[in-house]
Formats: structure tokens, C-alpha cells, sequence
């Protein structure tokens, strides 16, 4: 159902990204100051620490064998114009929707990692948003993110929802934020990394993987490995799939080499369209993640998009991820013992 439903992602995205230019900001985004934070703006904090037990477990319904809403965003413009892009309201909206359920935000580097260090109760979310557009991350007068961003709206939110941790990962192409001075390209990329957000490899040039050689494949992963390390990226881990095409040979999206210079990715996104399995389970391929599309429920959104994934998971909450609050742990019913893999989890709770 995966693939079936990452193709139908690629060829729509193929289509309408092929006739748009992409837009140029540069004049309109403000000079970035990382140094220069607001004491209003909240910082990403790790939950309290707690040792769970079955009780404490079974208390909150812990279940971190469960699905975890990996939701995808392309451009935030006033007046959309295609269908993959949002409103800002939009992105508001929605983000207001998942602190009020529950939702706490990690990056995808945490999500593969199994690092998801969130409060007893809650379900993790990894907000993630391809090709580094202008309308992620640009900033004000004060050096902040302005309000009608990605990066705005996460911290408007979190302001908002103490719970709702200000955290998302954003994947970008030789152009970050459509800023072409490789020292303002610096300065934004160490704000995000200053503020706990991740910043990770979307190719150079944003090709359709499947219709390159397995060499230029790599060419244009180690570029853009070679391009984000220059802006301070020191930990590259994740890697999202431009329009969710794989290489023919698969293994090129996650290691190889070209020109001397080796990669290596903990884990691979596409670009569609259901939930993602726990870090923790058996079943867990950390080489195709599939991701949500952020939209409403036209079309085919009218089962592979955010606006049906999160009623879902709603209507189904044993099937979501529920955490126990204790990272050390991994908590679930008893009947889903057998879906934990033992050498993901440092111990088990089965309850």
C-alpha cells in the first residue's frame, strides 16, 4: 500500500513541480542573526525524567510499538498554487490541531534513532519540510523567524502549547532558503542547529533519482553532503527522497560514494502516504519512511493525506504511538510484545 501510494505522490509531484519556477526571496528574507533570540521564543526541552513501569504504563495506555504521523510540507504561500503547497493558516491550523492531541514534535534524525524522548502520554510527530523554500525559514527586523514561516508558526505554536516542542526537520537543495550568499546560507543553517532543528540532505539539484545512473546518483547526494557540511551541518543522518523516487539500484540512497567522498544515511523518506512504523518494531525498514502529505481530503488526499491519517488515528488510539515517558523503556501491550525488535529496545515493558 506504501509504494503503491508513493507512486501516485511521485507523479503528482513530478507534474506540478516541473512547471513552477521556484520562487526568488532573497530580496524579501531579512538578514539572519543567530545570535539574536527573543526570550518569548521557547527552546526545545526534553520531557522529565521517569522510570515507567507496567503500572505507570498501563496508566497512560503506553503503546511505542505504534504509528507515528510523519507529515511532509512543501511551499507556505498566501494563495496556493498547487496542490501540494499550504497557507500559512493552514500549517497553523493543523499544528494547533496536533498540540491540542496530544502531539509532541521530534526530528526525523531522533525518530530513526529511536530517540523519542517525549512526556508519558503523548505521541511523537516529526514535521518535515522538502527543498528549503523561503517560506520555511526567513527572519524579521529582530533576527527571529517571521510569523507567516514554518519556523514561525512552530514557535507561535509552542509558545501556545508548552507541550508542542518547537522541533522539525528541514530538508534543502543547493539553495537554502532561497539565499544565494553562502554566509547568510551559514547563518541561517546555525540558527535552525542553535535552536533544535535539523537540517539534512534533499540532494544538490532536486533530480528524479530513478532516472539517473547509479553514479550521478551519488554525485548528487555527496554535493549536497559536501554543501551542508561548508554551512555546519555536522551530523548528517537522514535523507529525504526528492518527489519519493527511489534509485533503480536502492542501496545509492542510503550509502555510496563519488569522488572520494563517502555517505551513509540511518534512514531514508518517501514521499507518501500513510504512517510510519515505530523505530522499535520488527517490521521497521528504516530505508523507505514513508510521510504524510500535510492537505485536506480531495482527490487522492482523500485517503493518503494528513487530513484522513490524523482522524484516523483519532478513531484508532491503540494504534498509535503512546509513550511511557521513560526513554530507556520500550512500553506496550502484552499482546505486542512479539512485535518489538529486542536489539532496537534497551528494555521492555510488556503489560
Amino acid at each position: 500500500m506504501t509504494v503503491i501510494a508513493n507512486m501516485a505522490v511521485v507523479a503528482v509531484a513530478l507534474a506540478v513541480l516541473a512547471l513552477l519556477p521556484s520562487p526568488g526571496a532573497d530580496e524579501r528574507t531579512r538578514p539572519v542573526k543567530p545570535s539574536a533570540v527573543s526570550p518569548a521564543l521557547p527552546h526545545t526541552a526534553t520531557a522529565p525524567p521517569v522510570t515507567a513501569t507496567a503500572e505507570s504504563a498501563k496508566k497512560v495506555g503506553a503503546n511505542e510499538a505504534g504509528l507515528i504521523p510523519v507529515i511532509m510540507y512543501h511551499r507556505l504561500l498566501p494563495k496556493r498554487l498547487a496542490s501540494i503547497d499550504r497557507t500559512p493558516a493552514q500549517v497553523r491550523r493543523e499544528m494547533e490541531r496536533l498540540a491540542k492531541d496530544g502531539y509532541v514534535p521530534i526530528t526525523a534524525a531522533d525518530f530513526v534513532s529511536g530517540k523519542i524522548d517525549i512526556p508519558a502520554g503523548g505521541h511523537p510527530v516529526v514535521l518535515t519540510f522538502d527543498d528549503g523554500n523561503p517560506s520555511h525559514f526567513m527572519t524579521d527586523d529582530q533576527g527571529n523567524p517571521r510569523n507567516d514561516t514554518a519556523a514561525g508558526i512552530i514557535y507561535a505554536i509552542a509558545a501556545k502549547y508548552p507541550s508542542f516542542r518547537p522541533a522539525a526537520t528541514f530538508w534543502i537543495n543547493r539553495r537554502p532558503f532561497g539565499l544565494r550568499d553562502p554566509a547568510r546560507q551559514a547563518e541561517a543553517v546555525h540558527w535552525l542547529l542553535g535552536h533544535g532543528f535539523e537540517v539534512g540532505n534533499h540532494t544538490y539539484s532536486h533530480p528524479d533519482l530513478h532516472r539517473l545512473s547509479g553514479e550521478r546518483v551519488s554525485e548528487q547526494i555527496v554535493r549536497q553532503e559536501r554543501l551542508i557540511k561548508k554551512l555546519g551541518v555536522t551530523s548528517s543522518t537522514t535523507f529525504a527522497l526528492p518527489y519519493g523516487s527511489r534509485p533503480k539500484k536502492l542501496t545509492r540512497a542510503h550509502d555510496g560514494s563519488w569522488d572520494g567522498t563517502k555517505y551513509h544515511f540511518d534512514g531514508v523518506f518517501l514521499a507518501g502516504a500513510e504512517p510510519a512504523i515505530s523505530p522499535y518494531a520488527k517490521s521497521f525498514d528504516r530505508y523507505a519512511i514513508p510521510r504524510i502529505q500535510s492537505n485536506g481530503r480531495q482527490g487522492d488526499c482523500r485517503r493518503w493525506c494528513t487530513s484522513y491519517w490524523l482522524d484516523w488515528l483519532d478513531r484508532h488510539p491503540r494504534e498509535r504511538y503512546t509513550s511511557d515517558g521513560d526513554p530507556t523503556h520500550v512500553s506496550v501491550p502484552r499482546k505486542l510484545a512479539g512485535k518489538v525488535a529486542k536489539g532496537r529496545a534497551k528494555a521492555i515493558i510488556a503489560y
